[in-house]
């Protein structure tokens, strides 16, 4: 269940509010007036968002192109290809 709470809570109770965040790896929900005003997260949490966010994005790029283009690889091709790329990086990287 979501945390929500005043924001003068964010004042007054820092320590039980950084806890919350830490510990459960939840956002809790600040309030202003009665109305959503902030969200607070630790940065492991938030940095999580940001990483699933983009893997989200990337997934629906790859299905737009998929839709777009009948060209399919096989598992081998995209693998050989990566291992490819990851020894031109290696090699360029020792040089």
């Amino acid at each position: 269940m979501p945390q929500i709470r005043p924001v003068s809570d964010l004042r007054n109770n820092f320590a039980e509010i950084s806890k919350i965040v830490h510990e459960t790896s939840e956002p809790v929900f600040l309030t202003k007036n009665g109305y959503g005003d902030m969200v607070v997260m630790s940065i492991e949490a938030y940095e999580r968002k940001l990483f699933e966010g983009e893997i989200y994005y990337k997934l629906k790029e790859a299905e737009l192109e998929a839709k777009s283009t009948n060209v399919r690889y096989t598992h081998e091709e995209v693998f050989s290809d990566l291992k490819r790329s990851l020894a031109d990086k290696i090699g360029k990287d020792n040089v």
